[in-house]
């Protein structure tokens, strides 16, 4: 499913931020911007790890519906 595929890329991007950001912490750069760097694949990672935690519990009330028909 592109899904899972797009959330295992989000999350690559987002430890790649968030080591790029301590780099930045331990050699004392004031910038800003390197660690707001981790929000943008945060924000569709959450989205995409939200739909795939309740993904199995969708499939689930569909199947139950058929069963009882």
């Amino acid at each position: 499913m592109w899904i899972r595929q797009t959330h295992r890329w989000l999350s690559i991007a987002f430890t790649l931020a968030v080591i790029a950001n301590i780099v930045a912490m331990t050699m004392q750069l004031d910038a800003a911007w390197i660690g707001f760097l981790a929000l943008v694949p945060l924000i569709p990672l959450l989205a995409t790890g939200l739909y795939l935690f309740a993904l199995p519990y969708l499939g689930r009330s569909g199947a139950r519906r058929e069963a009882r028909s």
